[in-house]
């Protein structure tokens, strides 16, 4: 079974505390003691985010280690194929995806999930899995961003919580240069199951995944077909 857990925002990244998500990540393992893996490359291997991961996982009864690209890097396919989740942080997904894929970690991470290694992540780490991703890679304006088609889909995260982005998602919609997104809001996951959005993940201020789409050249927010949503 190949999974895909995309957060909107929140988490460990932000602070050490109830760890609803992570758990529910974790759960869909299935195993005493996974083996998960941060890649924390879109902050550019920032320490004070990788501290909070193993304060995070290990307390979860994890396997846990990480994966440096600004130091001296490991053999990425073996210490990805012996993995069973991934969790990607959030920061600059541009810059994520360019030393990514000098590396050819972007292929390393498909086999993997092809495999059924389940792949994670926040904000940058939601978006990296799509087709498409709305980022705030440039400083000065939103974009939509190629990224690395794992799964169909133009995805938006921090929906709610980024007061650009809505205006951004109706701009491009209006100008017919999307057709739809997938918008997830903070403290909310979309939980993707075999390439098929399956489950809206809520953990906290009663969040929500939306459709977003034009209808009538107004913007309309669906439930994504086909989804259940949970509440931890």
């Amino acid at each position: 079974m190949k999974q895909i857990i995309a957060i909107g925002g929140g988490g460990f990244g932000r602070e050490i505390k109830d760890l609803k998500i992570e758990q529910y990540i974790v759960k869909q393992c299935q195993k005493e003691k996974p083996s998960i893996c941060f890649i924390p490359t879109a902050t550019g291997d920032d320490i004070g985010y990788i501290e909070n991961f193993y304060k995070a996982f290990d307390s979860l009864n994890c396997k846990t280690s990480h994966i440096d690209f600004f130091k001296r890097t490991i053999n990425l396919e073996k210490h990805i194929n012996n993995q069973d989740i991934i969790f990607v942080g959030g920061g600059n997904t541009k810059s994520m995806l360019a030393v990514w894929r000098e590396w050819g970690l972007d292929k390393i991470l498909f086999n993997a999930y092809s495999n059924g290694t389940i792949m994670s992540g926040v904000s940058a780490g939601a978006i990296c899995w799509f087709q498409q991703g709305i980022t705030d890679s440039w400083k000065e304006y939103q974009a939509v961003l190629p990224c690395l088609g794992f799964i169909n889909g133009i995805c938006c995260p921090h929906y709610d919580e980024e007061p650009e982005r809505i205006p951004f998602v109706s701009k491009i919609l209006k100008s017919n240069e999307i057709d739809d997104c997938l918008a997830i809001e903070g403290f909310c996951a979309l939980h993707v199951v075999n390439d098929i959005p399956r489950y809206v993940v809520s953990f906290g201020n009663d969040s929500n995944c939306h459709n977003v789409c034009l209808k009538d050249n107004e913007i309309s927010h669906e439930q994504i077909l086909n989804t259940e949503r949970i509440k931890l």
